[in-house]
């Protein structure tokens, strides 16, 4: 499935992904995840495009960054975590497990994905088969258990996994080279993981993303979703912790 919505990757800081969201009938452009304000202004400006809304995954400062100078500048509306919003500015609307978001006449649901932080968020928009899932999954990885346990994340990987196979994934940072190698480590006899590392070696000597990535791709060579039960994703997410 290609979704109609536009969506445009912005670099910024040293490995993070900031995602512009644009609806061309409603003219409604989001942000999800800003880091930071200005290249985001200047990205969706060069494009003719107007910022309504900013939706944050969870607290962290390379995800909210940018509230603060993005709503000054637009006037955005900002959707955030209701378990966080003590820790993030300019909140208008407290999502939680099972709220609908809208960009224009594309719907999201919110789904819960605690582990990374205690009250992290995704938003798939499953008629667009895509989500943005922050810090909780990476392309071959899952974020670090800052305030959760093993457990919540093997139920997010569960939860991710049950998605369409085409659904496209984007996650917030240019993490997949060293998850990649740490895969293959956990997987060696994996052939999937193996080409896979290939290309993505080979686009990042050519300085190219190798995100967004799909639902079906994470099942074949992520070894977190891959993990068979809690104490497997606990033991892979300490080695891969260790280096």
């Amino acid at each position: 499935m290609v979704s109609a919505l536009e969506i445009l990757r912005v670099p910024v800081l040293s490995d993070n992904y900031v995602w512009l969201v644009h609806d061309k009938p409603s003219g409604e452009t989001l942000v999800v995840d800003p880091s930071v304000a200005e290249p985001v202004l200047a990205a969706a400006q060069a494009r003719g495009w107007s910022i309504t809304q900013i939706w944050n995954t969870h607290w962290h400062g390379d995800h909210i960054g940018g509230n603060p100078g993005i709503v000054a500048a637009t006037g955005a509306t900002v959707t955030a975590p209701a378990a966080e919003l003590a820790k993030i500015p300019h909140v208008d609307r407290p999502a939680r497990e099972g709220d609908r978001v809208r960009l224009g006449d594309h719907e999201a649901v919110v789904m819960e994905v605690p582990a990374h932080t205690a009250g992290h968020i995704a938003y798939h928009f499953a008629d667009d088969a895509m989500i943005f899932v922050g810090d909780t999954m990476f392309a071959m990885g899952c974020g670090r258990l800052f305030e959760g346990t093993p457990a919540q994340m093997y139920a997010n990987m569960r939860r991710f996994e049950a998605l369409p196979d085409d659904t496209q994934v984007y996650c917030a940072h240019e993490y997949t080279l060293s998850n990649g190698k740490f895969a293959l480590q956990a997987e060696p006899q994996n052939e999937a993981i193996a080409d896979r590392l290939a290309q993505v070696e080979a686009a990042r000597a050519r300085d190219e993303a190798t995100v967004p990535t799909t639902i079906a791709l994470e099942r074949a060579t992520n070894p977190f979703m891959r993990a068979q039960s809690v104490e497997e994703l606990a033991s892979r997410r300490a080695a891969k912790d260790r280096g």
